[in-house]
């Protein structure tokens, strides 16, 4: 289904020719005035100097082709240049019926659908979840979402940190701890416990303590590289160790992701592409692109048109231990191996955006990844408390994730008792789903780029551009929809008439920008389009709830054309915010 402006611009783009004029000049856009049109051309004043023409003689001209078509209820020139375009209620109208019989609401599916690998999530295991994860999870799985519904196929990987030197600081503390366990009885040939020696809890309890010791004492972080070492090296009771950890970290990283409702297809890791790193290596050195700097070993990335310095990408360091550029181009060697993209996207701290041309300019170099496949850094900023410094809790250390997202929820829940009564469980249950609506949409309806403010009391307000204010405009037009339903005279399939009051027709042409936006919001991946646009949709329905007797209009074939078009937005707003990663209770 095409877009408004696209069936604009067509016939728009006919008058300009048959004017004599270059159809491309034809470009329609959203009027900047509202009050004066709906939409507008410029075209006639790029025209001016390729004709030599005043523009509002062009715009007359055009305007003149335009008069009488029976697509708009007015058009006019208007000078030094503009056409001004006021849509005729009938063709509204017919848009809107149009959207309501597709079965995705206008959006047309990708002509050229693509393979997409998103690197989003990044957690170290044995580590719990804080808020810095929070951004990478909420912006990636929405971009997942989006390109999904766009056609294209997706594949989200959380690409874990499992194989670092964390690892050796838990095998260190674990042994020091309880020295009798079998994994370090280098004599053990037997069968490990299938029971890990340790809880959630408890993991995450080890690992501060240990790194924090080895911060003080130089011979117990010797010993923690030293198991590092073994552990990558094939040792077999660090081996089972590590196991036991992934085991234990992933169902709890798991559990929390699913709090969120983020999902990953593949749950890799930096130790699923440890057994590519030596024959990658090699070529790399065979082939010439790597070479010895101070002992490390290196791939020059610096280009010529580079305005700053470019550091080369480090393959190895000087004694031969792998990094984050050693393991990020391994796992683009097993994405091209297993899967062969076409685009991989990387949802991570802008902070990175270095690290990531050094890998991009290696990858590309030296043939990890093929010419055509198109490596995107999606950099996003900080999400910082009020004082404008990185998001801490009240007694000042990083929050953990679960904590954020139950303070939310109890948030919600004292302002839905306030509201109205409902029983304990039902508020609990719609306070989960509206506390994450307010954690999710206060986070996406900012550009991925930009830092923001981390503002409970603003993100959980039922008013303002917020995720429950959203919220409760779907809600209340569920509940007009189930008024209607249960009312004798319902019809079953009404039909959109043209709109009577400019409120209506503001609304269906809000409503009708739905494919439009998430077009350009697939483009750019930009959920903050999509934020911006429902916020605007929810703002129109509610003028046109408090300006429109919707269910006590005595005219049914009205009224059945009103229940049509809140069926519409009630479709576009709930299709918007499933792209978000979130949903609507029945009622609030």
């Amino acid at each position: 289904m095409k877009k408004i402006s696209e069936e604009i611009t067509a016939r728009v783009a006919l008058a300009f020719e048959k004017a004599g004029y270059d159809k491309d000049l034809a470009k329609v856009k959203v009027s900047d005035r509202p009050d004066l049109c709906e939409y507008q051309c410029n075209g006639a004043m790029a025209g001016a100097k390729v004709y030599r023409k005043a523009p509002i003689m062009i715009a007359e001209d055009v305007v003149a082709i335009l008069t009488g078509d029976s697509m708009f209820s007015q058009v006019e020139a208007v000078k030094p240049g503009f056409i001004n375009l006021t849509l005729h209620p009938d063709f509204v109208a017919r848009y809107m019926n149009e959207m309501k019989s597709d079965q995705k609401l206008g959006v047309e599916k990708s002509k050229s659908p693509k393979k997409v690998m998103i690197d989003y999530g990044g957690p170290n295991v044995a580590k719990p979840l804080h808020v810095g994860h929070l951004r990478s999870a909420i912006i990636g799985e929405s971009i997942k979402r989006i390109l999904r519904f766009m056609g294209h196929k997706v594949i989200g990987d959380i690409h874990l940190g499992d194989w670092g030197y964390q690892m050796g600081l838990i095998i260190t503390e674990l042994q020091k701890r309880q020295p009798e366990l079998p994994y370090f009885q280098e004599e053990f040939e037997g069968e490990y416990p299938e029971t890990p020696p340790f809880t959630i809890g408890e993991l995450e309890e080890i690992y501060p303590t240990a790194s924090a010791y080895a911060k003080e004492h130089e011979e117990y972080r010797e010993e923690a590289l030293r198991a590092t070492y073994l552990l990558q090296n094939g040792h077999r009771g660090y081996r089972a160790i590590w196991r036991h950890i992934m085991a234990v970290s992933v169902a709890d990283l798991k559990k929390n992701y699913k709090n969120l409702n983020v999902e990953f297809d593949l749950w890799k890791g930096e130790a699923d592409v440890q057994p590519y790193i030596p024959d990658m290596v090699q070529r790399l050195k065979e082939e010439g692109y790597a070479h010895l700097d101070k002992g490390a070993l290196v791939v020059d990335v610096k280009e010529e048109a580079d305005t700053k310095e470019i550091p080369p990408c480090m393959i190895l360091k000087s004694d031969g231990a792998a990094l984050y550029d050693t393991t990020d181009l391994a796992t683009l060697v097993e994405r091209e191996e297993k899967i062969r993209p076409d685009e991989v996207i990387y949802v991570v701290d802008k902070r990175q955006e270095l690290h990531f041309v050094q890998v991009f300019r290696c990858a590309k170099k030296t043939g990890i990844v093929r010419p055509e496949v198109e490596l995107k850094f999606l950099g996003f900023g900080t999400m910082n408390g009020k004082d404008g410094k990185p998001f801490k809790t009240r007694e000042g250390g990083v929050m953990r994730l679960e904590r954020l997202l139950s303070e939310i929820e109890e948030e919600m829940h004292q302002k839905i008792k306030e509201n109205r009564e409902v029983s304990q469980e039902e508020a609990g249950k719609i306070a989960r789903i509206v506390g994450l609506a307010a954690i999710k949409y206060g986070d996406l309806s900012n550009q991925a780029s930009k830092d923001y403010v981390f503002d409970v009391d603003r993100f959980t307000s039922f008013e303002g551009n917020t995720g429950p204010y959203i919220l409760y405009t779907i809600v209340r037009i569920k509940s007009i929809l189930n008024k209607y339903v249960t009312s004798e005279n319902q019809n079953a399939e009404p039909i959109i008439l043209p709109p009577v009051s400019p409120i209506e027709k503001e609304l269906m042409l809000t409503a009708g920008k739905f494919n439009e936006v998430i077009e350009t919001a697939c483009e750019e991946a930009a959920p903050h389009k999509i934020c911006a646009f429902i916020y605007d949709l929810a703002n129109v329905f509610n003028r046109f709830y408090h300006e429109t007797k919707i269910l006590s209009e005595s005219d049914e074939a009205r009224k059945a054309s009103y229940i049509a078009l809140l069926g519409i937005t009630r479709g576009v707003l709930e299709v918007c915010i499933d792209l978000l990663g979130f949903e609507a209770p029945d009622r609030m």
